[in-house]
């Protein structure tokens, strides 16, 4: 299982086919993602790694963060996530991952917080049909009607879908295709809309119920100091020795 990426959405687009098909895509920007710590099984109990996206300055980040930055020797990032891995994924410290992390054609899952719509009515929120438009009805033609039974049991079941706040929620949408790839310019370009407004921040992983492509890098896709490349031997042997003596943990003190 190998790390997500953070990304920021750029907004929605269309590209052509050869056939002259029109596809929509939404761009990802994959801004300097950085590995800046690391979980072993040993150490912590589990394997996972916490990846950097961007940079930001030292005087907006709390005094933990820079402390937990300089010992990793990582200038400060904007956002943090941590990534469940497998031992055989893990990653040096600082190794710094490009878009080409995914390729063309793999399905990936995206998370992200929704458009918040505010208070909604439950037509807009739930889909409801309303109520008639005549026939005795005469102020409420878009209220839910009912919400509760009689006497027993005497009130409204938790989970009833009523009016109420709209959107800003964690959403994932899966299997969704990677259209193309730019790890020049650090972008990811996947068919359709994801979760988010401009400027949000999602979540890119290999999708949960679909195969990882064999060609795609493994433990990650690297990036050098020319540009985007393969997993160096070096990174190849640090997740091989994670994934079979989980106690050499380079950063372990």
């Amino acid at each position: 299982m190998r790390t997500g990426l953070i990304a920021q959405k750029i907004g929605m687009t269309r590209l052509f086919t050869e056939e002259g098909i029109h596809v929509p895509v939404t761009v990802l920007s994959v801004e300097n993602c950085e590995v800046t710590d690391v979980k072993t099984v040993d150490k912590n109990g589990y394997s996972a790694v916490q990846i950097g996206w961007g940079s930001a300055k030292p005087n907006r980040v709390s005094k933990p963060l820079r402390g937990q930055f300089a010992k990793a020797k990582v200038e400060p990032k904007k956002r943090l996530v941590e990534f469940r891995v497998s031992p055989d994924a893990l990653l040096e410290v600082g190794t710094r991952i490009s878009a080409g992390h995914f390729i063309v054609g793999q399905k990936v899952d995206v998370s992200g917080t929704s458009i918040g719509k505010g208070f909604a009515g439950g037509m807009k929120r739930h889909n409801f049909g309303g109520l008639e438009a005549s026939h005795g009805v005469s102020i409420s033609h878009r209220s839910h009607g009912s919400t509760g039974n009689s006497q027993d049991p005497g009130k409204v079941w938790k989970g009833k879908k009523m009016a109420g706040h709209m959107g800003n929620a964690k959403r994932t949408v899966q299997n969704v295709k990677v259209h193309a790839v730019d790890a020049d310019r650090g972008l990811v370009l996947v068919r359709g809309s994801v979760p988010g407004a401009k400027g949000g921040f999602v979540l890119i992983s290999d999708a949960c119920k679909e195969p990882v492509p064999e060609n795609a890098p493994y433990p990650c896709g690297l990036m050098t100091a020319d540009g985007p490349g393969q997993p160096s031997n070096d990174l190849t042997k640090y997740a091989q020795t994670q994934a079979t003596n989980p106690t050499s943990d380079v950063n372990k003190e």
